[in-house]
């Protein structure tokens, strides 16, 4: 794995979007902790996260490459629509997909439902530069301690991992789940 700086991604970007394209799968930061990532509209490459992550059963959200593509792709009402101009911000919005096809299906197991955030990070921008979304799930096994520096990830992980943005230790904690897919709003802090 290799571990590159915000400058060196930046500077080799174009690079990196080819790679992820390509069903890379990489370490990312947020405004909150790092995340596995991977190109969300790829069945190859989120397979990758599941396994490394020992997860079959349970969603995975996505950094959308901005507010318009949640509008394009899923169901917003007037309450979906006040969360989202939120964002960016540290919240990880529940919603219905409308279309089904902006995501590979194993991210969200066929399940009706995306969660969605915009980090309010300038790895936020990059992904809109991007343009398609990335999967984004903590950076470590299923159950196990949040990734808060490059030295904690568990040397399996490193072997299956194409690279590693990092910029420091993280201290922060996961972002706060908002559900808008039901009636009413649940929030959940994790």
């Amino acid at each position: 794995m290799r571990v590159l700086t915000k400058e060196e991604f930046l500077m080799e970007k174009i690079f990196l979007f080819k790679k992820i394209v390509q069903d890379a799968v990489f370490i990312h930061p947020t405004d909150t902790i790092y995340g596995i990532g991977c190109n969300a509209e790829s069945e190859e490459a989120v397979k990758k996260v599941r396994e490394i992550k020992q997860r079959q059963d349970n969603p995975f959200s996505v950094i959308a490459p901005s507010k318009d593509w949640i509008m394009e792709n899923c169901e917003v009402d007037e309450k979906a629509e006040e969360w989202i101009d939120k964002l960016p911000g540290a919240y990880t919005l529940i919603l219905k997909l409308k279309n089904k096809d902006c995501i590979a299906e194993s991210v969200n197991l066929g399940m009706g439902t995306l969660g969605v955030r915009i980090p309010e990070h300038w790895f936020g921008k990059v992904i809109e530069e991007f343009g398609k979304p990335i999967v984004t799930t903590s950076a470590n096994v299923t159950g196990g301690n949040f990734m808060t520096s490059v030295d904690d990830i568990d040397s399996a992980i490193k072997l299956k991992l194409d690279f590693a943005v990092y910029e420091g230790e993280k201290k922060a904690s996961p972002s706060e789940i908002i559900d808008l897919s039901k009636k009413g709003i649940t929030r959940k802090k994790r």
